[in-house]
């Protein structure tokens, strides 16, 4: 599988250090999109702070990419849900300390969770 990084330099604003805006996958055999993940623990409950709730989200990441034979390095696209806009920055601190500073395209969106106590939210897209 290759990974190719697309920044065009005209027509789009530049892209910065931790985010691209596309990837192109070539000859991937399996992609794994993975729901909406949150920061419980394996009881189900949430973790008591915004750090802690990440910590856990990414966690269950690792063990849901590992059930398919996969790790971070596979995370092609990730999307964000964040209960309120003040934790977009421990949000990207997370995420690029979970991906080793490897860029992908990501969104980030503030919304409301159905259970207060979900701080943040991330889906992925992985290809194998």
């Amino acid at each position: 599988m290759e990974i190719l990084t697309r920044n065009p330099s005209e027509g789009v604003y530049p892209a910065t250090d931790d985010y691209v805006h596309a990837l192109e996958v070539r000859g991937a055999q399996r992609l794994l999109f993975v729901a909406g993940t949150m920061g419980l623990d394996a009881q189900g409950v949430p973790g008591a702070t915004l750090d802690d709730q990440l910590e856990l989200i990414w966690s269950n990441i690792r063990a849901i990419l590992a059930s398919a034979g996969m790790t971070v390095d596979n995370i092609v696209r990730l999307t964000s849900y964040l209960r309120d806009p003040s934790y977009a920055e421990a949000n990207a601190k997370a995420r690029v300390a979970a991906l080793g500073g490897r860029p992908v395209p990501t969104t980030a969106l503030v919304a409301q969770t159905l259970v207060s106590d979900w701080l943040v939210e991330i889906e992925v897209i992985a290809a194998g």
